[in-house]
């Protein structure tokens, strides 16, 4: 039952670059998820919540936009929560280059 958002540094620079909608979008998916919890939200089509392979493997992604999605993995210990990463225009290259 996942119903903390915690949003790192380095997502927050990114929000900041992003075009308003996109960081709209944001705002309304981390309300969303702390009314409704994580597992029902992944439940929405519209986001296209997916786990990543390969070199992303452990993180996973939702849309924000047809351009930008947002990373983030679901850290558990005594409580339960959700690290959102980063927010960008699909460059997969520079997310491994981030989580080397």
């Amino acid at each position: 039952m996942i119903q903390l958002v915690v949003t790192s540094k380095r997502a927050k620079k990114s929000l900041r670059k992003v075009p308003h909608q996109v960081a709209v979008a944001f705002v309304f998916w981390r309300e969303s998820v702390k009314e409704h919890r994580l597992e029902q939200i992944q439940k929405i089509p519209g986001y296209h919540d997916e786990g990543l392979s390969g070199r992303l493997r452990g993180l996973r992604s939702f849309r924000l936009s047809l351009g930008y999605r947002g990373f983030y993995r679901v850290v558990q210990n005594t409580i339960e929560f959700v690290m959102v990463e980063e927010v960008n225009k699909h460059d997969y290259k520079k997310i491994e280059r981030i989580f080397d």
